[in-house]
């Protein structure tokens, strides 16, 4: 008589919860993927929507609204966030260029990045790596409300190039990626009860680190046929990308340290990480060559600089982030408002 067959949740969950406790394998197996085996990521590029759209679901159903709603109340860390990621970034960023002397058409690609908006799947990065969920999802969706209002100016006025970024077409594409997952989740959150939903937690950490694996396989496709052809170029674009990153993050993280340890290496996070799939989406089909594979080649770091500084992250943070709207600063006084 042959074995019973387990039933799918069970497997389901323990194979999710075998991905939380393995993300950075997983992660490094989902993008070598996509770079080993081109065919594949040309495969999963059109899945890139839904990825996002079912990593805001499962962040949804991990997120404290109360939370949520105590780092609205805190407007000047707030503010401070998203100047940094719309303004203050961009602008160090050229700063930057112009100081190394980079130009043409991947400088140009490297500012753009740092003029896009926080990425959408932030919060799960941040949760993954034990900082605050919370402030980096009012970080993404503030975000991206206001990149209309600030990319194309900056873009215009610092390399004279012209965005077609419109509210309406962000709008939409807004309310599909947040507001959609937002509702799913309220109500599966009514019906599961907390009970469960603690139950599922660790779970629900793995299915984030399974889908950003899908979404590194996209956003890889094209890149391996251009590294067979001009390798040292797409190296030298692919260790700027991590610069760049690199230095986002501890500006952004420096700037905002005074609002406390947990908050200053979030905003950090958020600021660092941009959603290029906007850009992408929008940009005529004539744009150079070298900015959009800069756009996918800065995704490589957006994927795995939270899984390789997890350890940092975790000696600032020990524990990792436990609180709510208030944190503490690095002393353990209370951050400012």
């Amino acid at each position: 008589m042959p074995p019973p067959v387990p039933p799918p949740l069970p497997l389901l969950r323990a194979f999710l919860e075998f991905c939380a406790v393995h993300g950075t394998r997983v992660l490094a197996l989902g993008i070598s993927g996509g770079l080993v085996v081109p065919p594949l990521a040309t495969l999963m590029r059109p899945a890139i929507g839904t990825t996002v759209f079912g990593l805001m679901l499962l962040v949804m159903l991990r997120v404290d609204f109360t939370a949520v709603w105590a780092h609205l109340r805190r407007p000047v860390l707030v503010a401070a966030l998203v100047a940094m990621v719309l303004v203050g970034c961009p602008l160090i960023t050229h700063g930057a260029m112009l100081a190394l002397g980079i130009g043409g058409d991947l400088g140009a690609g490297v500012v753009l990045m740092a003029t896009g908006a926080a990425i959408t799947s932030a919060p799960a990065f941040a949760r993954l790596v034990g900082l605050d969920a919370h402030l980096a999802l009012v970080g993404s969706v503030l975000s991206t409300l206001l990149v209309p209002f600030t990319a194309p100016p900056l873009a215009l006025g610092l390399l004279g190039i012209t965005l077609p970024l419109t509210l309406a077409a962000l709008s939409a594409r807004l309310a599909f990626v947040i507001g959609v997952p937002l509702l799913l989740a309220l109500g599966i959150r009514r019906v599961m009860g907390p009970a469960r939903l603690h139950l599922w937690g660790r779970a629900f950490d793995g299915g984030m680190v399974f889908l950003v694996a899908i979404y590194g396989i996209g956003v890889m496709d094209g890149v391996t046929a251009t590294l067979l052809v001009r390798p040292w170029h797409v190296l030298g674009a692919a260790l700027l990308a991590f610069a760049a990153n690199g230095l986002l993050n501890l500006a952004t993280s420096l700037i905002c340290l005074p609002f406390g340890r947990v908050n200053g290496l979030t905003c950090g996070l958020v600021s660092s990480n941009r959603n290029m799939a906007l850009y992408i989406a929008v940009l005529p089909a004539d744009t150079a060559f070298d900015i959009l594979m800069f756009f996918a080649l800065s995704q490589l770091p957006v994927f795995l600089n939270p899984f390789l500084m997890r350890g940092f992250y975790r000696w600032l943070v020990p524990g990792g982030f436990q609180g709510g709207g208030q944190q503490e600063g690095a002393h353990g006084d209370k951050a400012p408002r």
